[in-house]
């Protein structure tokens, strides 16, 4: 019983861990990034923020204006991207439903499935694009139609070359993606001895606080699901020793009879069920580790279950992961719920006599 428990609560607390993985490395893998900066200046360039532990820096230069075809007007933020850069680092262009993503060079526009049909456009039509600081309409022709499924992204954003926007003296964005071994708030805290507190910088947890509660949520209910299993195990656990100990009843009372004081009986009880459940949670232990293991490098798709939610917007494969969380939680409820259940069997020796004992058996 406690090595199929341990066992499964360890792959299924690596199976949570992955799923809080995959959530993030669908959100800032679709467009945002692991950190955002705003408002930099323009000789400040992305090969300065390549610092250790970056992988890719996207230069994004927002202009807020609205689009327009023929009679009907959509406020839009136009985003001005280099698509080589972007297709490296993100998976927009994954995202694409019709037609194609902009080239470089190329006075083109990428406009999300809900903007064209409110403007009653597709895949070839050309729009203007007006904003301050434009001299007047941009002509912009529909290359491609992408559909997120993310209303923030498909409502309000459109993407450009911004080497098609006629700009001079502007402030940029950047989107910074981090390697697996880098942490955001690392990269945070050097940006912050490099620049000072000149430049804002802000991680995903800090941009995506609803991100941060569902994973927050995932750990409680692991960990509720955890206690509850194991309350049940301890139980029956307890139940088993109690009928083992009716068993051997006679050999209890003889040593009773020899001297071994109560406290020595129940000490002698609380170490066998605590042994067996330490050699059980070892055994646990490494099938739970090998499920894991193979899960891991093969990856488990739930794509089915997952292709409406914004959370896996990118892909819906799981890659279970060993943490300290899920390897060591579930062995050590077990072992704690291993000393509760020991209680009633020690309770039943110590509260009868070794006279009692020996007469009735």
């Amino acid at each position: 019983m406690v090595i199929a428990a341990v066992s499964t609560l360890i792959f299924l607390s690596s199976l949570a861990v992955g799923v809080n993985d995959a959530m993030v490395r669908n959100s800032v893998g679709l467009f945002s990034g692991h950190i955002l900066a705003t408002g930099l200046p323009s000789d400040l360039t992305p090969e300065n923020l390549k610092i250790k532990g970056v992988e890719h820096v996207l230069k994004r230069i927002h202009v807020p204006g609205a689009i327009s075809f023929g009679d009907k007007t959509e406020a839009i933020d136009m985003v001005g991207i280099d698509p080589i850069s972007e297709g490296k680092a993100t998976a927009l262009a994954k995202k694409i439903v019709k037609g194609r993503n902009i080239r470089d060079g190329l006075h083109e526009v990428l406009v999300s499935k809900a903007v064209s049909d409110k403007l009653g456009v597709g895949v070839g039509e050309l729009l203007r694009f007006a904003a301050i600081g434009l001299e007047g309409p941009l002509a912009l022709k529909i290359s491609g139609i992408y559909d997120t499924g993310i209303s923030s992204m498909d409502m309000g954003l459109a993407f450009c070359p911004y080497s098609a926007l006629p700009l001079n003296a502007y402030r940029w964005s950047a989107a910074v993606f981090i390697r697996d071994n880098a942490t955001p708030e690392t990269i945070v805290s050097s940006y912050r001895r490099l620049f000072g507190t000149r430049y804002p910088f802000t991680t995903w947890r800090e941009s995506m606080p609803a991100l941060v509660q569902l994973i927050d949520l995932n750990y409680l209910s692991m960990t509720i699901v955890i206690l509850l299993v194991f309350g049940v195990v301890s139980l029956g656990i307890s139940c088993a020793f109690v009928v083992f100990i009716f068993k051997s009843l006679r050999e209890y009372g003889i040593m009773k009879a020899m001297g071994v004081t109560v406290g020595e009986v129940a000490c002698l009880i609380v170490i066998e069920i605590v042994l067996i459940n330490f050699a059980a949670c070892l055994a646990g232990g490494v099938l739970g580790v090998g499920a894991v293991f193979f899960f891991s490098h093969h990856g488990i798709d739930l794509s089915s279950w997952t292709s409406h939610n914004q959370y896996f917007a990118v892909s819906g494969t799981i890659f279970p992961r060993l943490t300290v969380y899920s390897l060591f939680s579930p062995p050590a409820a077990c072992l704690a719920f291993g000393l509760v259940s020991a209680i009633w069997p020690a309770l039943l020796v110590a509260s009868k006599k070794a006279v009692d004992i020996l007469r009735v058996m």
